[in-house]
């Protein structure tokens, strides 16, 4: 059994996709469509750059669902691997959008909008440099629970992504941030500062949710062909009422990799299939797991890799 997952934010890189888009005429149409969709080129931003402008959350975060969609549509076109046998689809924060649209539960058109209006609204939720997030490594989640906890009156921190054992990423307010990691440095654990200008994954999201409501509520869900792993429950869904529900809840709420990722094992998943740019999940999976087959697809050759796997 497997299952196809997709990368969030974090996993660009300039130039990802230009393989496809070179090779492929359907792909290149992806992209053109993209600029109409959003009414600037960020096709000429994935490709070509530059990087600070392409690591912006509201260019990050449709960028890496095209090049994710893109690639799993010559995945369909290309092979006669059926990715529709999987048994979950999944993705990780926007990688859930990217899961939702090749399950056909929201199309291309609608999963663009969506994440136009999402990676702006939580760009913008909190004013830049007063909010951040740091990676916790090699402290299980119920130890930094309870620093969190300790420290949470004076310092309010919360826990944004349960990513795999060792790498939980906290959110927060800079000020809060920097006193929580002194606690963190006082028992000589290790903690890195990730270069994004936003607490995603935590209640100093509400600005975001309170936009992000009106723009899911509005938008036509159907039930996926896949079921889809929610992050906030790390459970299986496919009821596109509870999805649109969940897609909302996210915004502020942790993203449960770990958990979701174990639970597709205990369902007798054995083999995990990363479509989009890096490899950043399969490396969250190692840590989770080693004992399952991991591949990515994020180049023409891996294509026929799979098919032939």
């Amino acid at each position: 059994m497997f299952s196809v997952i997709f990368p969030g934010q974090g996993s660009q890189i300039v130039g990802m996709g230009k393989e496809f888009y070179d090779n492929f005429n359907y792909v290149k149409k992806y992209f053109e469509e993209a600029d109409e969709i959003l009414k600037y080129k960020i096709s000429k931003i994935i490709l070509e750059g530059p990087k600070e402008i392409l690591d912006q959350t509201e260019n990050t975060q449709p960028a890496i669902f095209i090049v994710s969609y893109s690639i799993f549509k010559a995945l369909q076109e290309e092979t006669e691997f059926n990715v529709n046998k999987a048994s979950f689809f999944a993705g990780h924060s926007l990688g859930e959008y990217s899961a939702l649209c090749c399950a056909e539960s929201i199309n291309f058109n609608q999963t663009l909008n969506l994440l136009k209006y999402r990676g702006k609204a939580m760009q913008n939720a909190v004013p830049k440099g007063e909010g951040g997030m740091v990676a916790i490594l090699g402290v299980e989640i119920d130890e930094v629970n309870k620093i969190l906890q300790e420290n949470f009156e004076n310092f309010p921190c919360y826990i944004a992504n349960d990513n795999s054992a060792g790498q939980i990423v906290i959110s927060g307010k800079i000020s809060s941030l920097e006193m929580v990691c002194s606690k963190f440095k006082e028992q000589n654990k290790k903690f890195v500062i990730l270069p994004v200008s936003a607490p995603f994954h935590c209640p100093l999201m509400c600005k975001a949710t309170d936009e992000m409501y009106h723009r899911i509520s509005d938008t036509n869900f159907v039930n996926p062909k896949i079921e889809i792993i929610s992050n906030v429950t790390a459970n299986p869904e496919n009821n596109s009422d509870n999805i649109k529900k969940l897609l909302i809840k996210q915004i502020e709420k942790p993203v449960r990799w770990r958990e979701s990722i174990n639970n597709m094992i205990v369902s007798g998943v054995n083999r995990f299939i990363e479509i989009g740019p890096g490899k950043v999940l399969s490396g969250l999976i190692k840590r989770i797991d080693r004992n399952v087959k991991l591949n990515q697809i994020n180049k023409i050759e891996d294509l026929y890799n799979i098919a032939n796997d």
